[in-house]
């Protein structure tokens, strides 16, 4: 696999650019250690914005910091100079199958709502804390829309929705026991809140290590549901953003290729992130409704090769893939996804044909809702990803 070396050439006025923006997260990191409160989202130029009077909202209560993401294309690295651990990845091709052979049906969603109890010990360890709100909405317009499928165009070039969905998917997804998806984190402290009080705390900062506490849960529930339908799936849960959230990008490319040298046979790399959204004294979590609970919304994102990148050419393939999952979603739980986020960034999605980021929800989201969701997500790849599912000029 070719290492992407375009960003080392990047012009010293870039260099001193992002030499101010370091300053100034440094500057943010130092407040946040110091005062032990959120980020606003303010602070860092990738943030999410609620959409401009294309969404349906209901005012409740809870919270949502951003994270920065490089909106161009990261540096990709060999797996040779990988120092992950093969013992940090959460399961094997033999543990997987195993397991596989042990299932008759896709488990259940284990649902871990919290107690009133619960509740009135988390408020109690905060007492004397200022609250703050959050804004509960549901995101459903984009600016392109085909056949009730709407996108969120932001890259330097248009979208043909219905010829992207009638053609033909990147890969092949095969009735094999060997490893053909791969979950992994790039930011894998991203976090949420514990309880769906309506309310957050001042002291509340979205970034965890405990992986039943942030995204790892969501990969999880993910990869379950995968394996149980026989789509054995890989989940790594390395931790890419701590002790330091710069470079993360370039760490996960490093445990990508690990596991594609390992597992030569996975043809779907799948990023799970949570988004950011609002301010230090509001936050905003997007939400839908299965079955009566309360889920998160997930975002799609797909990349643009807008600078004609050798390494990203087959970027369509993606494209593809994610309005697929984009459409699947919309049919099995109406309102399940946020418009498809298309853009000009990479956001290491030039490794193969299907890889792709999503965003399952907002800091502000508890784990119960993002875990639920991540159940239904592997509902809706199981679906997507049948191997006898035929995409392009034959069946749609």
């Amino acid at each position: 696999m070719k290492i992407n070396k375009k960003f080392m050439q990047k012009s010293g006025l870039i260099a001193v650019s992002a030499l101010l923006i370091g300053s100034a997260a440094f500057c943010t990191a130092i407040r946040i250690i110091r005062a032990g409160i959120p980020v606003s989202v303010n602070t860092f130029a990738a943030a999410t914005t609620l959409p401009a009077g294309n969404g349906k909202y209901n005012i409740i209560q809870t919270p949502s910091s951003t994270e920065s993401k490089n909106t161009g294309k990261t540096k990709t690295s060999s797996s040779e100079s990988s120092e992950v651990k093969e013992e940090e990845s959460s399961s094997t091709a033999k543990e997987v199958v195993k397991e596989n052979n042990k299932q008759t049906s896709s488990p259940s969603f284990d649902s871990s709502a919290a107690s009133s109890e619960e509740i009135e010990k988390y408020d109690k360890e905060h007492e004397g804390e200022e609250q703050f709100p959050v804004l509960e909405f549901t995101s459903t317009d984009g600016n392109v829309s085909y056949n009730g499928i709407q996108v969120k165009n932001s890259s330097s070039s248009d979208i043909n929705i219905k010829k992207e969905l009638e053609s033909e998917l990147g890969f092949k997804i095969e009735k094999s026991t060997e490893p053909q998806v791969l979950i992994y984190h790039t930011h894998t402290s991203e976090s949420f809140l514990d309880y769906d009080t309506g309310y957050y705390y001042e002291s509340f900062y979205p970034r965890s290590s405990d992986k039943s506490k942030n995204v790892c849960a969501i990969g999880d529930e993910i990869t379950k549901q995968l394996n149980a339908a026989g789509i054995v799936t890989i989940h790594d849960t390395t931790v890419h953003d701590d002790p330091s959230y710069n470079g993360a990008y370039d760490r996960s490319m490093d445990t990508i290729y690990k596991n594609l040298k390992k597992y030569p046979s996975i043809k779907v790399v799948l990023d799970i992130h949570r988004d950011g959204i609002g301010t230090d004294t509001q936050r905003s979590k997007p939400v839908f409704t299965v079955n009566g609970k309360k889920a998160a919304q997930i975002m799609i994102l797909a990349g643009y090769n807008y600078d004609n990148d050798e390494e990203y050419k087959d970027w369509e393939y993606n494209l593809r893939f994610a309005l697929q999952i984009q459409k699947t979603a919309g049919e099995m739980y109406p309102d399940m996804v946020r418009p498809l986020s298309f853009g000009d960034f990479m956001y290491n999605m030039n490794v193969n044909t299907g890889s792709l980021l999503i965003e399952v929800g907002a800091d502000s989201n508890t784990v119960e809702e993002v875990r639920y969701t991540g159940y239904l997500l592997g509902n809706v790849l199981k679906k997507v990803l049948d191997p006898d599912k035929k995409y392009g000029n034959n069946d749609n």
